[in-house]
């Protein structure tokens, strides 16, 4: 039996604001096919106002609550989760224990769960590229001398939000946390709620890192196919060494840490297709962060995005979406990391992949149009695709055309990317 349909939308919750405004776009998330809602943090957050800069783990970000409402924040959250599960998604939240607010209430009760630098001041938590939070302090979760208290506090942070009605986690710098410990988190987890997923954020560590999480207990990992050119042949590399290692990935057009792919392609609506289409057909999972269906240009920003950053629609790509989302939904091939290898283009500006199921013979063949300003010729020969027979076609427009019998010339627009699907030859 195939693997289920993963495809998150990433509600990210400082642009929408207080629970009361997220019906219509939980409801819009649904109706283009995701099936899994990720949230930002939630939480109350320190000083520097920041999202990831949490100050107290178990309280709501007033921003977040309707002040007409008389309910607690918590029940407010699990009105607004059941109004998810009611269209049909499930809810992942972030989940950030690597480090903390400086101001955070752990900060003071627990001391003995912090590191320290040489002066034995608190050591402020750094990115991949060295730079330095001055907001944030790591979390001593390896070497704590009163580790074990720590762990099980973790642990029943995870219960709670289970109990709370959340369906899974997305773990920030995943790869900071001893492998143990996710192991514990993983295994309470699942004793709680046996269906809940756990995603690893793990960009800009060492790929060999990204396997051992895997092998952790978490369900997919998010790739770097976002920054892949379609040509060098890390991203393959990666996919299929990931995929032999039992890891199922996660694509994105863009998150909440990128540009916008709409100002990033300065407008070319083509090219944001391209990339998000990419997106879904290449890897188990896709994220898609909200705004994108409209071609928002505004990066979002983990401190400073407010709902007044609420763009006003330049394009409406839903349509697009929902029928790029359904791929995942009709096509087991494009619901699972099957292999993928690069084929040798007679035109050097086609990109040629050829993704083949594992456990059956349906296969595909994804034509890259790396060129983003004229239209590419290819022609498909014997020579190119060997035995493989081919069904149907399908561009950008994601309409089904029977392909004519082999040789067959094939006319891609500036960035396109064009679907083959047909079944193999044993």
């Amino acid at each position: 039996m195939s693997a289920p349909p993963v495809l998150i939308y990433n509600l990210f919750p400082r642009l929408v604001g207080n629970f009361s405004r997220w019906r219509p776009h939980l409801e819009r998330a649904a109706q283009m096919g995701f099936t899994h809602i990720y949230l930002n943090p939630i939480q109350e957050p320190g000083f520097s106002g920041s999202a990831y800069s949490i100050k107290d783990y178990f309280t709501i970000d007033a921003r977040y609550l309707n002040p007409r409402s008389k309910k607690n924040p918590f029940n407010q959250l699990k009105e607004t989760l059941k109004q998810a599960q009611r269209a049909g998604l499930r809810v992942i939240m972030d989940l950030v224990i690597n480090h903390t607010a400086f101001d955070s209430l752990l900060v003071s009760r627990y001391p003995e769960w912090f590191k320290r630098d040489a002066a034995g001041n608190l050591k402020r938590a750094c990115a991949p590229d060295g730079t330095v939070w001055g907001d944030l302090v790591e979390v001593d979760n390896e070497q704590s001398s009163d580790r074990e208290n720590l762990w099980c506090y973790w642990e029943q942070l995870v219960a709670y939000y289970l109990r709370l009605g959340f369906d899974g986690f997305r773990c920030d710098a995943a790869y900071q946390v001893p492998l143990e410990l996710w192991r514990r988190i993983i295994r309470r987890a699942k004793n709680v709620n046996p269906d809940c997923v756990f995603l690893a954020e793990s960009l800009g560590c060492e790929f060999s890192r990204v396997i051992e999480l895997g092998k952790a207990g978490f369900d997919l990992v998010f790739n770097s196919v976002k920054w892949w050119d379609f040509e060098q042949p890390w991203a393959l590399e990666q996919h299929n060494w990931n995929r032999r290692e039992g890891s199922p990935s996660i694509s994105f057009p863009e998150s909440h840490d990128t540009p916008r792919l709409m100002e990033e392609y300065r407008g070319n609506v083509q090219r944001v297709k391209q990339r998000y289409l990419f997106s879904v057909v290449f890897s188990a999972g896709v994220m898609m962060p909200i705004g994108f269906e409209f071609g928002f240009r505004k990066p979002l920003d983990v401190v400073r995005s407010s709902v007044r950053d609420w763009e006003s629609p330049q394009v409406d790509l839903t349509s697009f979406i929902t029928r790029a989302n359904a791929l995942k939904y009709n096509y087991s091939l494009f619901r699972e990391d099957h292999p993928i290898e690069r084929i040798p283009s007679p035109n050097p500006m086609i990109t040629i992949l050829k993704k083949t199921a594992f456990n059956s013979n349906d296969m595909a063949f994804l034509l890259i149009n790396r060129d983003v300003q004229h239209p590419q010729p290819l022609t498909l020969t014997r020579e190119l695709i060997g035995q493989a027979h081919l069904h149907y076609r399908m561009d950008l427009h994601l309409e089904k055309e029977r392909l004519h019998p082999i040789p067959l010339t094939l006319h891609l627009s500036p960035s396109d990317l064009m679907i083959v699907l047909g079944t193999r030859t044993r």
